[in-house]
């Protein structure tokens, strides 16, 4: 989509106070000329979700969606991309010269991304630790970048279930483990932590030396005890910013129609408001 004046753009979400997006997106604007595009949040839940999209006019150029918005502002679209459609969840949302709406999930690739960028571009084995809309996310990007087996670790064997059917749905050979055996994950060469902040806290100190790579999803607070203790035992570490900065350069290029998108300076705006928190 060509660039035109005056566009708007925004997160969505519930909580959003937080989000480092409108940092983010509003720094690519800045490298990339676009003085006259803004950038927002806006506290939105499903049940406000239709009648804030639907309000939408043609000054907007998308959405950025967190939880709980990515599932529910599927049905709210015209169409979606095969990415979006593999994990049932859109974070983007493009509004196209012809007023369709189509919603794609950047975070995906923007996952393989930010470990490529780390060096890590096939692995032959991964482990995920958790279950959540992160983990399916954590799966696909798997299928991309993993030739064997994932190791999901999980509280519950409905978590297990849900892990192995996402698994065949993508393709990937997910066999499953309990969260009590979490620490068996550190002999893969790839370990995935999808879980809430403190989660795996009590994992930090089972950090064998020389460990593989983590990639913590996670960025604030940062980093992690799992993050620190894994660098301090000479492993890779790939954080929640490195994703985060990834997947809004896509969002930014699927918006403004400009490429490349600034990475180095987004991630420099990130690293700077996360400073001041």
């Amino acid at each position: 989509m060509p660039a035109t004046d005056g566009r708007r753009a925004a997160v969505l979400g519930s909580p959003i106070a937080h989000s480092l997006s409108p940092v983010l997106h509003r720094s690519a604007y800045r490298e990339l000329g676009l003085d006259d595009w803004s950038y927002d949040r806006f506290e939105v839940d499903e049940p406000a979700l239709p009648g804030f999209v639907g309000g939408l006019d043609a000054s907007w150029a998308g959405l950025s969606l967190t939880m709980p918005l990515k599932r529910a502002v599927i049905p709210l679209l015209d169409e979606i991309t095969d990415t979006a459609a593999a994990v049932e969840a859109v974070n983007t949302v493009v509004l196209t010269e012809d007023g369709r709406r189509v919603g794609d999930n950047t975070d995906i690739p923007g996952m393989v991304a930010a470990l490529r960028e780390r060096g890590v571009e096939k692995v032959d084995a991964a482990a995920v630790l958790g279950a959540g809309a992160t983990a399916s996310s954590a799966l696909a990007a798997l299928a991309r970048i993993c030739s064997g087996p994932v190791t999901a670790y999980v509280r519950s064997e409905a978590r297990a279930e849900e892990m192995r059917g996402w698994g065949e749905r993508l393709g990937v050979d997910v066999r499953t483990a309990a969260w009590d055996d979490a620490a068996e994950a550190f002999a893969a060469p790839l370990v995935v932590a999808t879980t809430p902040a403190g989660t795996t806290d009590a994992l930090a100190a089972s950090v064998p030396d020389a460990p593989g790579t983590l990639f913590d999803v996670l960025y604030d607070p940062w980093p992690t005890r799992l993050a620190a203790a894994w660098s301090a035992r000479g492993g890779k570490v790939v954080g929640g910013l490195d994703l985060l900065v990834h997947q809004a350069v896509l969002q930014v290029e699927q918006m403004t129609g400009r490429t490349p998108g600034p990475l180095a300076a987004m991630r420099a705006a990130g690293e700077a408001a996360l400073a001041q928190r």
